[in-house]
């Protein structure tokens, strides 16, 4: 219970804001309030207060881009690389988003640890999985189930994204896929392009 002192009093206690503050600098994906809501006397004013302390220690940079390299002997080595450079990559050009698709979220997983500034746009036709994702930092999980070629999912992907103004004409953009997408395996491929 991250404010357990506003279930009865209107402003936290200097103790409750520093531990809001460091879960969110210790890399936490999401905070929880339980009794501060359901029973509490201020319910709406703890939210409000929570979504100040975690937005004004998300503008800190130190944050962003944490950096830990994969490891070459990992099994999953390709993917943990093209996710670790997409985020790179990313950071260096000032993409606006890193999009892709998943069936077991690893990959959402793998790129959310490197709290990329860029948004994070994964699409899946997994329902449950989707649920998951909207508690993983950075992540915006999106339902999509037309897996064509490569190239036309991409397409898709992009157009979908700028539909509903998640990016505009002329935004950089990172595709991150497995190769042959149809056969959903791991990420092993890398695009960088401009939204047209």
């Amino acid at each position: 219970q991250m404010m357990e002192s506003m279930i009865t009093n209107y402003a936290p206690t200097r103790a409750e804001v520093n531990d809001v503050a460091n879960a969110v600098m210790d890399g936490a994906d999401a905070v929880m309030l339980s009794a501060e809501t359901s029973v509490g006397k201020y319910p709406v004013k703890v939210i409000e207060i929570m979504r100040r302390i975690i937005t004004r220690v998300e503008m800190e940079d130190k944050l962003y881009y944490k950096e830990h390299a994969p490891e070459v002997k990992n099994v999953t080595y390709i993917t943990d690389s093209i996710c670790y450079q997409a985020c790179q990559m990313a950071h260096q050009a000032g993409v606006k988003a890193i999009i892709s698709m998943t069936n077991s979220g690893y990959t959402a997983y793998k790129l959310a640890s490197h709290r990329p500034k860029s948004g994070i746009f994964i699409f899946t036709d997994n329902q449950s999985l989707l649920t998951a994702l909207s508690l993983v930092w950075g992540v915006r999980g999106i339902y999509y189930d037309k897996y064509v070629s490569t190239d036309e999912t991409i397409t898709d992907l992009k157009e979908i994204l700028k539909a509903e103004g998640f990016v505009k004409t002329d935004d950089l953009v990172i595709n991150i896929a497995s190769m042959p997408m149809k056969d959903k395996g791991r990420t092993n491929m890398l695009k960088l392009s401009y939204i047209g």
